[in-house]
């Protein structure tokens, strides 16, 4: 059997390349090409560094500019709140002071991220399932037509920095899921394979809302909408004259699917937000990747233990992940060795972790209870969480909003 340790991976972006493509490349789909995103780099020092440069004045009137890109208002700090880099917390308090205005859309649309959270935690893998679905199929290569420049502009950047903001995320899943009638799970997973804010939380949750699964209504992607956030965009696309977005799209032919039903997984607030212990001292602080940063509530709270992270072989393989999101990871946990005694290990993390008590922090996501339950945690601390979640119905964000307020 092959030893499930992994060398520390050394600083730098090349270091982390080269650690991928030698010791992850069988668990990414571009094996062949592997790198790390043009405009973002992992680790705290990078995410410490994005959070200082942020000023959140003009953000209401600009977070949807796309083009020039020296005119977004976008934060572009989701990559590091998505691993818990940055806490929501840590964010919402960095724009104190700020432009009223600028301030309360910015903290909207981050009660947004934490809203999302609460829903893939209650339903889990529930959420796939809408109350309306595609009547339709069409074929991934066949669900964008890259002769149309604000889609072939917005894709690459998708796929060469793992990112996006809000509006030309809008833009390519209406135009895959409303407009060509795609499968919104196969956009879906696009977006996740590549973002590397990628969650199955708000990534998923975005898509239902753009497409309409889930309500009567859908984003409709239109040229207008194109000249008004990137007018260079259509000066310079080959189909200006003949235009396939001219036009509102048609609404699209849907039909009725069960909705989720009830509560999936336990949102029991006790669990949620104490610390659980068996009483057996932990020996080392197991890190996952949604929570990878100093703030981590494992890590803060036994600062004398050793770090480990386990990239989850299995797991790895079935999703097929773009190299740059393994590589931000890796910047990640090169940036993390430099402060902290770090183990890295590739394989099952029940198998890795085995008869070694360690100590976690939750993750909102349904895999942890799954892994957590083999695993056997000697001491679990609760996310930090913008709002802890409570036991009450979360079907909509303003019915949730209501609830908590």
């Amino acid at each position: 059997m092959n030893d499930p340790r992994l060398p520390i991976p050394d600083s730098g972006r090349p270091a982390a390349e080269q650690f991928v493509a030698r010791h992850l490349s069988h668990l990414v789909c571009d094996v062949d090409r592997v790198s790390g995103s043009v405009r973002f780099r992992g680790g705290q020092t990078a995410a410490d560094a994005a959070l200082a440069a942020f000023d959140v004045t003009g953000y209401a009137s600009r977070r949807n500019q796309v083009l020039p890109e020296s005119d977004r208002g976008a934060s572009a700090l989701s990559p590091y709140i998505r691993h818990g880099l940055l806490t929501l917390r840590q964010v919402w308090d960095h724009v104190v002071g700020g432009p009223s205005g600028d301030v309360a859309k910015f903290r909207d649309e981050l009660m947004w991220q934490e809203y999302a959270r609460h829903w893939y935690l209650h339903h889990g893998t529930a959420s796939t399932r809408g109350v309306r679905r595609e009547q339709a199929h069409v074929e991934p290569t066949a669900s964008w037509d890259r002769s149309m420049a604000c889609v072939d502009v917005t894709l690459d950047e998708l796929e060469r920095d793992g990112w996006l903001v809000n509006q030309t995320r809008m833009w390519l899943a209406s135009e895959w899921g409303v407009r060509r009638s795609g499968a919104w799970r196969e956009g879906e997973e696009h977006f996740f394979r590549h973002l590397l804010d990628g969650s199955r939380a708000a990534n998923r949750m975005g898509w239902q809302w753009t497409v309409g699964v889930g309500s009567a209504k859908h984003y409709g992607f239109s040229r207008s909408q194109v000249e008004r956030r990137a007018p260079e965009l259509c000066r310079g696309c080959e189909l200006r004259s003949r235009c396939p977005i001219a036009d509102w799209p048609d609404e699209p032919v849907r039909e009725v699917a069960e909705s989720p039903a009830g509560r999936r997984t336990s949102s029991d607030p006790v669990e949620l937000s104490s610390v659980r212990s068996t009483g057996v001292e932990p020996e080392a602080v197991w890190l996952t990747a949604e929570s990878l940063g100093d703030a981590d509530p494992a890590l803060s709270a036994h600062p004398e233990l050793p770090v480990v992270f386990v990239f989850d072989e299995p797991l790895l393989a079935r999703l097929q992940l773009s190299s740059k999101r393994l590589v931000f990871l890796v910047e990640s946990l090169a940036d993390l060795a430099t402060r902290r005694a770090l183990e890295v290990y590739r394989g099952q993390p029940h198998e890795v972790l085995a008869c070694r008590p360690v100590a976690v922090t939750f993750a909102p996501v349904p895999g942890f209870r799954r892994i957590a339950r083999r695993v056997a945690p000697a001491v679990v601390h609760p996310y930090p969480w913008l709002v802890t979640p409570s036991d009450g119905p979360i079907g909509s964000f303003s019915a949730w909003q209501r609830r908590r307020g």
